[in-house]
């Protein structure tokens, strides 16, 4: 196989990662946006489902956005010097939102919730700017990740 037909295979595939992992990153933004709109939180069945199924999401996204996006910068795999400088900039960030999103999980991705119905508002929105920092960051990943 020629070096640009494998060039060419592989950005098709990193590019089918990208669209996976952005795919991902909506279904639980789509969970977050549903999860918002039950404010105020009440202690019922309907919500601590909502919120099951948001927790859940969001250890899919965090832990799609690791295996599909920064593993082969974490292992330093990547190939493209333009990739590894802006991934090099912000994956640090990235990383340390990834703390925030795994206590939030640990915190509220328990069967029984009853207690902290009258934290979950502030967390919720503490949260919400922890994801709009992280997908910021990994838009600027994406971005240069497409382009080259």
């Amino acid at each position: 196989m020629s070096g640009s037909l494998l060039s060419t295979d592989r950005r098709a595939n990193s590019h089918g990662m990208i669209d996976e992992l952005v795919n991902v990153r909506a279904q639980m933004l789509s969970l977050y946006g549903e999860l918002a709109a039950q404010q105020p939180f009440e202690n019922d069945e309907s919500v601590s489902e909502l919120l099951e199924q948001f927790c859940q999401s969001l250890i899919d996204y965090t832990a799609d956005s690791h295996f599909r996006l920064y593993r082969f910068i974490d292992e330093r795999k990547e190939r493209r010097r333009a990739v590894i400088e802006v991934a090099d900039q912000v994956y640090p960030k990235i990383v340390s939102t990834t703390q925030t999103i795994l206590d939030f999980n640990d915190k509220y991705d328990i069967p029984e919730h009853h207690d902290l119905f009258t934290a979950l508002e502030g967390d919720l929105s503490m949260l919400g700017e922890n994801l709009a920092d992280r997908i910021e960051l990994e838009d600027e990943v994406i971005k240069v990740m497409r382009a080259n």
